[in-house]
């Protein structure tokens, strides 16, 4: 029997609407930590984005790495993998490595690649033990993978994504072969942090991996022989291949689009080199996050009718006040409409994140935007010309003087800074 926590996507450090999130990140570690010691399992994987940001803060760094330590000395023999994801600077989070492998926790962030070319597999590979101190498992804590991470593939339709499949080849290979050193043969647990063809993505805060081109990868990177994929990347739980390839999901909402999502951490039992269960742990929410109105937008009048009527437990503590969007349909220009919102708002034990303003267009207009213009055509187009028919399309109606008079002085004042630096 080997039980294993799977999680991915902490973001720790997270700026949510120029809003600090650690308090959330706190709460979420400490319930964390009593739910490893509750449910004692063998290891804990995390598949990537520990860090929101390449340069995470002083204070993400402490919070992670007080959180590795508490566990430490509340369960000496688990064992923790972590992986780099495409938000984390890979070096960065390996450099402590040797100090925190002393700790029964591995990180793996870089791709290495010795003198004759060839990619180091091995360090990949992580062996897993049970409460019988037996390797039960092989963990390929491969992290994300950057197009110069991956092997070249000799005419490939696809150099990256080839590349990725290659390397998950190799990696399971090798995996396969370590595992044949063992009796009996431990069950192999892959890693990844990726976007599989058909996931569903939350685009206010999953940033595209790799610009410009294909990234989603198929179900048939994964070798059959691999009982379980812990993935990361997309921030709502699912899975694939009847739950033997899974994202375990972000552990809080990172934008409004995921304020509906189940936030959990899965418990795996494995037993005969088999997945028995995946149980979903869920994440109490420590914040919430409020859209109004709750389902569309709507005119302001009605939108401020139902601010002034929001009832907010008044007992909360700053760091618990809801986060709120306002969703309002768009009627005109209206310069006053931040302040009417804070207005209905005031003495309120909320967090004005994002007022998100939306304006109907017609298929006309999308049609338009949709057409391609050569460079020659844009060489005729008047800056005015422009403006007027964003201002047509955004408000179905043309401009009053005063507007027009505005955007000329804004004009003048753009082209006599160009002039100066030219």
């Amino acid at each position: 029997m080997l039980k294993v926590f799977h999680t991915a996507d902490w973001h720790l450090g997270q700026s949510f609407c120029g809003f600090d999130r650690d308090f959330e990140h706190a709460q979420f570690l400490e319930w964390l930590l009593a739910s490893l010691e509750s449910h004692q399992p063998d290891a804990m994987i995390v598949s990537g984005d520990i860090f929101d940001t390449i340069n995470p803060s002083a204070v993400s760094q402490k919070r992670l790495y007080d959180f590795l330590s508490k566990v430490s000395r509340v369960l000496p023999e688990m064992q923790i993998v972590l992986t780099a994801g495409n938000h984390d600077a890979a070096a960065r989070l390996e450099a402590p490595a040797p100090l925190l492998c002393s700790m029964n926790i591995h990180v793996v962030g870089t791709v290495v690649w010795n003198d004759q070319n060839e990619i180091e597999y091995d360090k990949f590979l992580i062996p897993i033990r049970n409460k019988q101190s037996e390797v039960a498992a092989i963990v390929l804590a491969v992290p994300f993978l950057r197009p110069s991470d991956v092997p070249y593939v000799q005419d490939a339709s696809d150099p990256y994504l080839d590349g990725i499949n290659e390397f998950y080849r190799k990696v399971t290979e090798a995996a396969l072969k370590l595992a044949s050193q063992h009796s009996p043969s431990p069950l192999l647990i892959a890693m990844g942090h990726c976007h599989v063809s058909g996931g569903d993505e939350s685009r206010d805060s999953e940033r595209r991996i790799i610009i410009g081109g294909s990234e989603s990868i198929g179900v048939g990177t994964f070798n059959p022989e691999i009982v379980y994929v812990a993935l990361g990347h997309l921030h709502k739980n699912q899975s694939f291949d009847q739950g033997r390839i899974r994202y375990s999901g972000s552990p809080i909402p990172l934008s409004f689009a995921e304020s509906h999502y189940r936030h959990q951490v899965i418990k795996l039992t494995f037993s005969d080199n088999a997945l028995v269960t995946a149980e979903e742990l869920l994440v109490p929410r420590a914040v919430q996050l409020l859209k109004v109105p709750a389902k569309s937008c709507d005119v302001l009048s009605e939108v401020i009718h139902q601010l002034e009527a929001l009832s907010i437990d008044e007992s909360l503590t700053p760091e618990q006040y809801p986060f709120l969007e306002v969703r309002v349909r768009e009627e005109g220009p209206d310069p006053a409409r931040r302040r009417k919102i804070e207005q209905a708002l005031e003495g309120k034990p909320l967090r004005l994140a994002s007022i998100k303003v939306e304006t109907p267009r017609s298929q006309a207009d999308t049609d338009l935007l949709d057409t391609d213009l050569d460079q020659n055509a844009l060489d005729w187009i008047q800056p005015e010309e422009v403006f007027l028919g964003a201002y047509e399309q955004k408000y179905e109606s043309p401009p009053d003087a005063s507007v027009m008079k505005a955007f000329h002085e804004v004009l003048q004042i753009v082209l006599h800074s160009e002039g100066t630096e030219s």
